[in-house]
């Protein structure tokens, strides 16, 4: 912790997005961005895919074998509304980090060619953007609407109060993907979801101790009024739960213990000092890459390189000379 320093404000933003809306997403990010100013949050953090949805409960018309046209017109929607990197909207969150002083962690839907990203953003508080995050590996139906992310980011950010990063959602749930941001040397693990269940919390309990590291796991709450009535596949939200997502957001110390949350049911803001001391208190008598490690019986290789599915080279590679 030598010139660190020993506290940090943390604000978690469970809340829902204007969905299928960027512009409206945007606004509604900035207000809340002004309610943590005020509490003096030195660093935000978002949920998963706040900008412009986490399009929970639609097919997007698919089935084995075919896609409808009421599907591709909803993808339009959402593909429209996504996020380039950079952009105007990242413009203006990087203006927001700024002035208020703050890290902004947002989960965005990032549009790259033809292929949208569950990605996280990180902004410093000089209002640069400072690195992504792109979700490894979309769970279930979430793969027929996102690519998937590479090891090239796997962004651990240094910040004054520590090592910053994380993974998204169901990222959380493969223990090499962990250990490759334990191995940062992360303090401050970041946990933006879609998950509600009660077992989350198990999981993000047992991230804190496994990593002894502060985790802030932050997730929407959508109730099903507030989805866009004119979507071409709106009719197939009618089974669905009036409460889309209940939340189920927390702040967790590197013992496990509750600092703030979990809250359910509806949108708020959680809010908690941490002491970055209690990582050389929990890390003691267990270091996750340190002294707990055997390095000699178990290690990983991580793979940092960008996965490309096309380079170019100068020339005709078949004709080089030696």
């Amino acid at each position: 912790m030598e010139g660190k320093d020993k506290t940090v404000r943390v604000a978690v933003v469970q809340a829902a997005p204007v969905i299928m809306d960027r512009q409206g997403t945007l606004e509604k990010a900035l207000g809340l961005m002004e309610d943590c100013g005020r509490e003096h949050a030195r660093i935000v953090v978002f949920p998963e895919a706040f900008i412009p949805a986490y399009p929970r409960g639609l097919t997007f018309g698919a089935v084995v074998g075919s896609r409808s046209p009421e599907g591709r017109k909803d993808f339009r929607r959402y593909f429209e509304n996504s996020v380039e990197v950079p952009s105007e909207t990242t413009l203006a969150l990087g203006e927001a980090a700024k002035k208020y002083g703050a890290y902004l962690v947002m989960g965005v839907i990032e549009r790259e060619g033809g292929t949208l990203y569950c990605t996280i953003l990180y902004f410093g508080p000089d209002g640069r953007l400072l690195g992504k995050h792109r979700k490894l590996k979309p769970t279930a139906s979430e793969r027929l609407i996102w690519g998937e992310g590479d090891g090239s980011t796997l962004t651990v950010l240094d910040t004054p109060y520590g090592k910053m990063g994380g993974l998204v959602c169901w990222e959380n749930y493969m223990p090499l993907a962990r250990a490759a941001i334990y191995g940062k040397g992360t303090t401050i693990y970041l946990a933006p979801t879609a998950d509600s269940r009660e077992e989350w919390q198990a999981s993000m309990r047992h991230i804190a101790l496994e990593g002894r590291c502060f985790v802030l796991s932050v997730n929407q709450y959508v109730h099903k009024s507030m989805y866009p009535e004119d979507l071409a596949c709106y009719a197939e939200l009618e089974g669905q739960p009036d409460i889309m997502c209940p939340g189920g957001s927390a702040i967790i110390g590197p013992l496990g213990q509750y600092l703030a949350g979990p809250v359910r049911d509806r949108e708020e803001i959680l809010f908690a000092d941490l002491d970055m001391g209690l990582i050389a208190e929990s890390r003691y008598d267990f270091d996750v890459v340190g002294h707990y490690a055997r390095p000699d019986v178990l290690r990983l290789i991580v793979n940092e390189k960008p996965s490309l599915s096309v380079s170019y080279v100068e020339g005709d590679p078949g004709c080089a000379k030696d």
